[in-house]
């Protein structure tokens, strides 16, 4: 199975990512699925103003990497900050360009330096994986303090979080091993 995470703060120095980095690497040796990142920054995808890409002929040239691996994809997971009590517009606008993306599991990870650790990002983005005909995990990690739980490379330094990482990652590979059940045997 072809999973992209999503790392879906535009911030430079974002700790988010750290998140990210994280469970492609875990994902990597926990599975034989191919894990990749798309990171937001690396796209500069701004608000949708033109068609949407359907395929990857009719994506723009420097798009057509970016449209390879999303209409690729079998499996989402979108890592996003809290920003205003909702998920990023990045994450908005690269899903907006690659809308309907139906029958395909995606994970909610949010991640905040505050108590709540993004919840109510996880919320909106519960709904806006529906409006895409996704199907989202109910198991969700958020994760509170993240920079005290992950460092600048992706390293969980918080043991205590480590359980429910664990959690996540088992009832996510349940979810989407379920939906692409070839996905598990290929």
């Amino acid at each position: 199975m072809n999973i992209e995470i999503i790392s879906g703060s535009p911030r430079k120095e974002s700790v988010t990512n750290r998140v990210a980095l994280f469970l492609q690497r875990t994902l990597s040796t926990r599975t034989h699925h191919q894990v990749n990142v798309i990171d937001v920054r690396e796209w500069g995808v701004q608000c949708l103003q033109e068609e949407v890409y359907s395929s990857v002929d009719n994506a723009p040239e420097d798009f057509k990497p970016l449209a390879k691996r999303m209409l690729a994809a079998e499996a989402f997971i979108i890592v996003s900050p809290e920003y205003n009590g909702s998920y990023t517009a990045a994450v908005k606008n690269l899903f907006d360009h690659f809308p309907k993306q139906r029958h395909k599991p995606f994970g909610i990870v949010t991640a905040s330096p505050g108590a709540l650790g993004g919840i109510r990002a996880a919320l909106q983005l519960q709904l806006f994986i529906c409006a895409l005909f996704g199907i989202p995990s109910p198991y969700m990690l958020v994760t509170p303090a993240v920079e005290k739980k992950f460092d600048p490379s992706g390293n969980l330094i918080d043991r205590s979080f480590e359980k429910a990482t664990e959690v996540f990652i088992d009832e996510y590979l349940w979810l989407a091993e379920s939906l692409k059940p070839e996905a598990v045997y290929n």
